[in-house]
């Protein structure tokens, strides 16, 4: 099948690996871009894709508390010069807040509530109106916690990163703050191995076999070794998916799990926004030069 300069483009992003490399894999695998990604990982040209090399839109995150309940939103804009605009920003804190105390399940419900005699999606409406812009809700999360528990909130950027976190057992709010920065710098998947599903453990022992069977410089071991190699490789690829598995920020000789260990407490939740996260970018120029550079 003929392989289009915006695929290229997507893997390559994706993946940090060359042009001429990503239009081969693509050419492998039919174009299936996440088949790609592991053909490039098992040749040893790309680790794995990280999720904020497919950031697109624009916009910003926000978290709002009140008292047991804490609420995650993320609008997008078209331009992050929108998302500087006293209107959006009054938008996005309406939003926040009005979903914060509502028993919305999804952005039909949200856009449903109504606000000063106005629903959400008429107040959208407005916005898009007076901004000149397409503005929309894209996603929401609500969080509730237990008494004894603290939630931990990060805002960094204004909102283009946005985390809540629930420490349980535990009032320590500069506790529950800091490990809210970890999950915003370090991005983890899962607090623990405890939460990561089989399926992502297993696909990542199908790369590093693949990976240690090309490993020229294995050649001749014995089953039983590379069997090791392999599930050592897998533990340290998979570690930095676990929040309880990564160095800590502010204590490099100890991981967040024996941080959490020695303050008495755990996360027992978290989630994550990155604005634009898995959205499709604007089209750019650079789609032009992979174009010329792969002969289209």
């Amino acid at each position: 099948m003929a392989i289009t300069a915006q695929q290229v483009k997507d893997l390559r992003e994706r993946t940090g690996a060359g042009m001429m490399d990503c239009k081969k894999a693509l050419t492998e695998c039919d174009g299936d871009i996440d088949k790609a990604i592991d053909w490039l990982r098992e040749k040893g040209i790309a680790k794995a894709a990280k999720k904020e090399s497919r950031i697109a839109a624009e916009g910003l995150s926000k978290v709002v508390v009140d008292g047991n309940k804490a609420c995650m939103v993320e609008i997008n804009t078209e331009t992050d010069f929108v998302s500087k605009n006293d209107h959006f920003l009054k938008l996005l804190d309406t939003t926040a807040n009005a979903i914060l105390h509502s028993d919305a399940k999804n952005n039909e419900e949200a856009l449903a509530l109504v606000v000063d005699g106005k629903t959400l999606g008429d107040l959208f409406i407005e916005a898009i109106s007076t901004i000149g812009e397409k503005i929309t809700l894209r996603r929401f999360e609500v969080l509730e916690k237990s008494d004894a528990d603290t939630f931990g909130v990060y805002m960094h950027n204004g909102g283009q990163i946005s985390v809540c976190l629930i420490l349980e057992g535990s009032s320590d709010e500069q506790v529950a703050k800091h490990m809210a920065m970890q999950v915003a710098s370090m991005a983890p998947s899962y607090v623990s191995r405890d939460d990561m599903p089989q399926d992502v453990v297993d696909h990542e022992r199908a790369i590093q076999t693949e990976i240690v069977k090309n490993d020229e410089k294995l050649a001749g071991k014995p089953e039983k070794v590379l069997a090791g190699i392999i599930e050592g490789k897998v533990s340290k690829s998979l570690q930095d998916m676990c929040l309880v598995d990564q160095i800590y920020f502010l204590e490099p000789d100890k991981k967040c799990g024996q941080y959490l260990k020695e303050q008495g407490t755990k996360v027992a939740k978290f989630t994550r926004y990155l604005v634009g996260e898995g959205l499709e970018k604007r089209e750019e120029n650079f789609a032009e030069e992979v174009a010329k550079q792969i002969g289209q």
